[in-house]
């Protein structure tokens, strides 16, 4: 993510108060909030809510800009979204975490001091790489995106073989629909609100604030003293889960798109 961003095109982004406001509002207050609910809707068992509860807290894929251009949407939200989640992330989700999952014991600076040292880290070390060293991340970029995407693969399949019987069980539970619904509520409510916003802006917010960032997630699990495989398995599911979700309202964001520059000629 660091070394896709653009910092002095997200500088001129953050400047617009409404999108940070927006983008906060949905990734922290709506987002966590719609999760709880839907824990408290449907019959989800208690390993399979904690890991909702944990998919709420993390907006922002790295692969969100592929996402924006897809659904021809404003580039310019995603350079300021992407930082926006990545501190919020640090800031906020080791408060939030303890006071929506009271019975998981997390400690807020076990979670902190992790989420610092593989999120926030890294990222401004890859900012520092696109500015003083350009030239040098333009080669380097496809092949640390290609070993990411490959660990990512590799750690579901090893995770498959270990916890096989986990993921049957998930196939007879809500805890697919849940993921499902959770992204379409904040995805589709987020696109409709947006208070003024342009159609290309709001498809890119929406996409922002309803897309996870699965290596949060699973930083976040290793905080807890007790790791549930069940928790683990719902987090791995809420990779390609919300990848097929993302892919659907990218489309619908595309037409809406073609519709709306058929209403400006």
């Amino acid at each position: 993510m660091g070394l896709e961003l653009n910092l002095k095109q997200a500088m001129d982004s953050l400047r617009s108060t409404r999108l940070v406001t927006l983008t906060l509002v949905w990734s922290w207050i709506i987002g966590p909030a719609v999760a709880y609910l839907i824990t408290k809707i449907l019959p989800l068992s208690e390993p399979h809510a904690i890991g909702l509860l944990i998919i709420g807290l993390a907006p922002t894929a790295p692969l969100l800009p592929l996402l924006i251009r897809k659904a021809r949407g404003d580039m310019d939200v995603a350079a300021a979204v992407m930082p926006l989640a990545v501190v919020g992330t640090v800031v906020l989700m080791p408060l939030i975490t303890p006071l929506l999952i009271p019975g998981a014991l997390v400690s807020s600076f076990v979670l902190a001091k992790q989420l610092f040292l593989t999120v926030l880290l890294p990222l401004a070390a890859g900012v520092a790489m696109n500015v003083y060293a350009s030239q040098a991340t333009v080669r380097v970029f496809p092949y640390v995106k290609k070993l990411a995407g490959l660990s990512t693969a590799a750690l579901v399949v090893l995770t498959v073989i270990l916890y096989g019987r986990e993921f049957l069980d998930v196939l007879g539970s809500f805890a697919i629909a849940a993921q499902v619904l959770w992204m379409l509520a904040i995805g589709l409510v987020s696109y409709v609100f947006g208070f003024g916003m342009k159609q290309a802006q709001r498809s890119a917010l929406s996409l922002g604030v309803c897309s996870r960032n699965g290596g949060v997630t699973l930083v976040a699990f290793a905080a807890f003293p007790t790791q549930d495989p069940n928790v683990l398995v719902m987090l791995l599911l809420g990779i390609p889960v919300p990848l097929i979700v993302l892919l659907f309202l990218a489309r619908f964001f595309a037409s809406g798109a073609a519709k709306a520059v058929e209403q400006e000629s």
